[in-house]
């Protein structure tokens, strides 16, 4: 008990979740105080989210008790959870994508008159919830067409909606751009102080102690203990993470960048509904260097992805890979010619989701040997290629046979990116290359991807990690609009000259 106050909003005692002989949870202990923001911290695979899934009832656990508001709940499903006041927002959003905001948020627990429908008094209730808390929402538009910062919104309205008084937030700044974590900072905050008790599972250190009252790490399973946020430093909190030093600045020498080897001029790509997102844009990148885009989602960066990777159609403009005209090329004819591409949405272009990691390993080469033997495929080999990629990228669980689909998301990008940097690529795309990765991983992929340019590669950064593009890249170039608006040397710029120029601004000029 909270020391003679009201008991604690949520407390899990000695909770343990086994799948098979993998322990995801050992014995871990969590208590929640009402109307706090509590973070719960790890790896990837760390089992921050196993125990979340437990607590919402979509899991059971194999040990251990939970009590809501002092009271034992057994949390068999999530609609007894639902019951106790818990809503979760999980990191791959629920929505139905044709319906509207409204219709979301309502679906399951719609307002009845007689045996109809009462989209009026729907309608009224969300649009109350939505001033009360400060969620702004259309509440008429499809969720198709609105930004990712607002289907989370949707989410949110939608657990409140169903009168949760304790939210989890399953990483929900993973795909949200600067300015919307901003917003979604002030969002949580005035929810707490709403007196609602908030649970987010993340591994971004910076947002932790710019939103959260204490935190409890989680390290391979285990509790390591639970701190008030502001008695710790970034740097504690990263080494309570991953059990040792960690290295938060990336560290590059400067380098002479060679010739060019992506030129991309006046390309012109339009989006699903015939509407220009690329319009008449000019870069070019260099062997040697990382060559970052920032810019606020939405101005023709997946567009241009898709177009490089062969994926979307170029309407005009062309596409060089090392002086040769690739445009429209398919996918695969691309990879050949030496482009390799660590893709912005991991589970939808990245991964195949339900084959092993083994088979994803070798998705672009299994007609290859040592893979593929007259058309057969050599498992041995696949294996055995596997096992050392799983070690050297320390890929968790360590089980090649492991379906992709069952791996946290950090480890999924960790597939992914060892397939790709082992195809030996002249030209390296990485699109949101650490979303959703701890802070260890995010080491580790910065260190991989100066490697590359230091092994005479040319990247291609796309992110919407501000900091990280400034952390890596050897010259940035601003996308608004469809168009590079202005190309600058990483050591001639700041976030604020950037931000501005992302917004549409002038540069001033120094």
């Amino acid at each position: 008990m909270n020391k003679g106050m009201k008991p604690f909003a949520v407390e899990m005692k000695n909770i343990t979740k086994k799948f098979g002989d993998f322990t995801a949870n050992d014995g871990i202990n969590l208590d929640v105080k009402h109307g706090e923001i509590h973070a719960l911290l790890g790896e990837n695979g760390a089992g921050k989210s196993t125990l979340m899934n437990i607590l919402y009832g979509l899991y059971s656990p194999t040990e251990g008790e939970i009590y809501i508001n002092g009271e034992k709940a057994d949390m068999v499903d999530p609609n007894v959870a639902i019951s106790k006041g818990l809503g979760m927002v999980h990191q791959h959003f629920m929505l139905v994508e044709p319906f509207t905001v409204l219709e979301n948020i309502i679906l399951g627990m719609e307002p009845m008159k007689g045996i109809t429908l009462d989209m009026k008094k729907a309608r009224e209730n969300v649009l109350e919830l939505s001033k009360k808390y400060g969620l702004t929402v259309d509440p008429d538009a499809k969720i198709q067409d609105i930004t990712v910062g607002m289907q989370q919104r949707v989410e949110i309205l939608k657990a409140l909606y169903r009168g949760a008084d304790i939210l989890i937030l399953d990483e929900p700044t993973a795909v949200l751009t600067p300015q919307e974590i901003k917003e979604f900072t002030h969002i949580i905050q005035g929810l707490a102080e709403q007196g609602k008790t908030i649970i987010i599972i993340t591994h971004k250190l910076k947002e932790i102690k710019s939103m959260a009252d204490r935190c409890t790490i989680i390290r391979r399973g285990k509790k390591i203990g639970t701190v008030d946020v502001e008695d710790v430093s970034i740097k504690d909190l990263a080494e309570m993470m991953v059990g040792r030093q960690v290295l938060l600045k990336v560290e590059k020498d400067k380098q002479v960048p060679g010739d060019v080897y992506l030129k991309i001029d006046d390309l012109v790509v339009s989006d699903i509904r015939n509407i220009k997102k690329v319009n008449g844009l000019n870069l070019e990148i260099k062997a040697g260097e990382i060559h970052g885009i920032a810019g606020v989602d939405g101005n023709g960066q997946s567009e241009l992805l898709e177009a490089l990777t062969g994926l979307r159609h170029v309407e005009s403009g062309n596409i060089y890979l090392k002086d040769e005209d690739v445009t429209n090329f398919t996918p695969a004819k691309i990879q050949e010619k030496g482009m390799s591409n660590i893709p912005e949405d991991r589970q939808r272009r990245g991964l195949v989701l339900d084959f092993t990691v083994s088979e994803n390993m070798i998705l672009e080469n299994f007609q290859k040997e040592p893979f593929s033997k007259k058309g057969i495929l050599q498992h041995q080999n696949i294996v055995h290629f596997s096992e050392e990629l799983i070690d050297k990228f320390d890929i968790r669980p360590r089980k090649p046979e492991y379906k992709a689909g069952d791996l946290s998301g950090g480890n999924q990008q960790k597939v992914i990116i060892a397939r790709e940097i082992t195809n030996d690529p002249d030209v390296l795309i990485a699109a949101q290359p650490t979303r959703g990765l701890d802070v260890g991983a995010i080491e580790y992929v910065h260190r991989f991807l100066v490697e590359q340019r230091n092994k005479g590669r040319a990247v291609l950064l796309v992110s919407f990690e501000l900091d990280e593009v400034l952390a890596l890249s050897d010259r940035i170039s601003v996308i608004y609009e469809g168009k590079i608006v202005q190309t600058l040397e990483r050591d001639e710029t700041d976030e604020n000259e950037l931000g501005l120029l992302m917004a549409g601004g002038e540069r001033n000029e120094r």
